[in-house]
């Protein structure tokens, strides 16, 4: 036998490279959705839903706009998206804190400084919010998942309170939901109206000093606000 053709049969022998693997049309498709997604949350939350373009949308992504009609139906679909993809990530990280395994005191404390330092690091969660205000809430109305997206906050203040209550730390008398909307509402103003706030008062609010002390501030409210009178 040559050396040639013993060299052959020795590779013939060897085991078949594994063929490469591509990716599957199921994950190529989700990332360009989330493509789209991301897009489309700058847009809308810097242009509203009515300045916002789905053809300029298209332009900035890897998508073509029949591609997004095809995701989204249309440009209420996709704002509709949008909406619910911004409450699925505060919810998603909110789960993770782990909060039952604190004493009431501090699992409310973390809870308002989560809301705090999330809502401050992503302006665009709070403009969205403020953009669906103005159109009365008609998009959240039409979606199936931002209702119960939701839910899970609630459950999270309700299980504090009421570790609060048995206790005897928390006062008697507060409902669940008008305890996230004041959360919600002092974490949230100082987003909203940062601007004019600091051009009135001739006080940077964008600060780090600033923001730790109003930190600190909203915190307390809540706490105090929870406190059983001794």
């Amino acid at each position: 036998m040559s050396a040639r053709h013993g060299a052959a049969r020795r590779a013939s022998q060897l085991p078949s490279p594994a063929p490469k693997t591509r990716p599957s049309r199921s994950n190529d498709s989700e990332r360009t959705r989330q493509n789209i997604l991301a897009i489309a949350t700058d847009e809308f939350a810097n242009k509203g839903f009515s300045g916002a373009r789905v053809d300029e949308i298209a332009a900035r992504t890897n998508a073509s706009k029949r591609m997004i009609y095809y995701y989204f139906e249309d440009k209420e679909g996709l704002f509709i998206a949008v909406l619910e993809e911004a409450y699925r990530r505060i919810r998603e990280i909110e789960a993770s804190l782990d909060l039952a395994h604190l004493e009431p005191f501090d699992a409310i404390r973390a809870l308002v400084a989560f809301t705090f330092d999330y809502q401050n690091a992503n302006e665009d969660f709070i403009r969205l919010v403020m953009v669906e205000n103005i159109h009365k809430g008609v998009h959240i109305e039409r979606s199936r998942a931002v209702e119960d997206l939701n839910v899970s906050v609630i459950n999270t203040i309700r299980d504090i309170y009421q570790r609060g209550l048995r206790q005897g730390v928390f006062r008697e008398g507060v409902d669940e939901i008008d305890l996230h909307m004041s959360i919600s509402a002092l974490c949230f103003f100082n987003v909203a109206n940062r601007s004019t706030f600091s051009r009135i008062f001739k006080r940077d609010m964008s600060s780090p000093k600033a923001l730790a002390r109003r930190r600190e501030v909203v915190i307390e409210t809540i706490v105090r606000f929870l406190r059983r009178d001794n």
